[in-house]
């Protein structure tokens, strides 16, 4: 018998295909978005570091070769002058009252629409028309169509009736610009707390009913606590606004009569006493201030992306 022998057969190389590393797709994945990182940085970080350096120089626009480096006397001035002690107060008041009063009429009307009628589709549009209306328009509206004296909506009214004709800016000059804000944020609250309504659990619901729960027994013990979060979102996120609003203050009172609040002080400080550290020292404290907010704000959005993944 003879033996045969095969002769080993040559393989080429198997060439492995290098993947790309983890932090790489990593790069890539977000690299459509440096542009707009970028853009965003550019129109929003670079100056607000601008207006940081600004507050610690004693820099008026009148004479500009006369500024000099003061540390934070800025906000030392800022922390310890009685008319911005005063807008402080006032920023406080005006936002407590429209963000309580937007919160418990939004509520209301929340409640309403959650319920199915004829015609809701038109009035939920009707009803989030304020919140769509350009902030100065709708305070020209309120002071010119509502407020004015002679001509005003709600003189007429009260003349139709044989009633008094008050001048409502000048004798309530802060209730003016509350009323203005809570018709034009009580939309945005409304909205939120839709939103949360409508994601209660229904198979909770009927079991309450079904049990022999009354409307108000469910409305305090299911319906209030689903909101809460929900109401938390809306005090925050409307803080934030309210706090910066200008826009009311400028156009119905033009900061007087004790409305002005912080931004329209650092309007005054900035474009009438041309004092631009000191204005920049209480700019820089509003933005401090909303930052604060935006944190609890962006921590109750958190919470509430945590539940709807729990519940889903």
């Amino acid at each position: 018998m003879t033996a045969t022998t095969t002769a080993p057969v040559a393989t080429a190389p198997v060439q492995r295909t290098r993947q790309p590393s983890a932090r790489l797709r990593a790069w890539a994945t977000r690299a459509p978005l440096l542009p707009a990182l970028i853009f965003m940085i550019v129109v929003t970080q670079l100056p607000f570091v601008a207006t940081l350096v600004i507050s610690f120089f004693d820099w008026n626009s009148l004479y500009p070769d006369a500024r000099s480096f003061t540390g934070i006397d800025n906000y030392q001035q800022v922390l310890t002058d009685a008319d911005l002690r005063r807008s402080v107060w006032a920023t406080i008041l005006l936002t407590v009252a429209v963000v309580v009063v937007s919160l418990v009429l939004g509520l209301v009307l929340a409640l309403l629409l959650d319920r199915k009628f004829k015609g809701r589709g038109v009035v939920r549009t009707l009803l989030i028309a304020p919140f769509l209306v350009v902030p100065v328009a709708a305070a020209l509206l309120w002071k010119h169509v509502l407020y004015n004296p002679e001509y005003g909506l709600l003189n007429g009214l009260l003349h139709y009736v044989g009633g008094p004709q008050p001048d409502w800016i000048s004798n309530t000059p802060l209730l003016a610009v509350e009323a203005s804000l809570v018709w034009q944020w009580t939309p945005f609250m409304m909205l939120i707390l839709l939103a949360g309504l409508q994601s209660r659990d229904q198979q909770q619901m009927e079991a309450a009913r079904v049990d022999g729960a009354s409307d108000w027994q469910i409305f305090r013990y299911l319906t209030l606590p689903h909101l809460r979060r929900y109401l938390e979102l809306g005090a925050l996120l409307g803080s934030i606004y309210i706090v910066q609003n200008f826009d009311a203050v400028f156009t119905i009172t033009s900061g007087g009569l004790g409305t002005a609040n912080l931004p329209y002080t650092v309007y005054q400080s900035f474009y009438q006493a041309h004092e631009n550290g000191l204005a920049s020292a209480a700019g820089v404290l509003v933005v401090i201030g909303s930052i604060i907010i935006a944190t609890f704000a962006l921590r109750v959005v958190s919470s509430l992306f945590r539940e709807e993944v729990g519940r889903a």
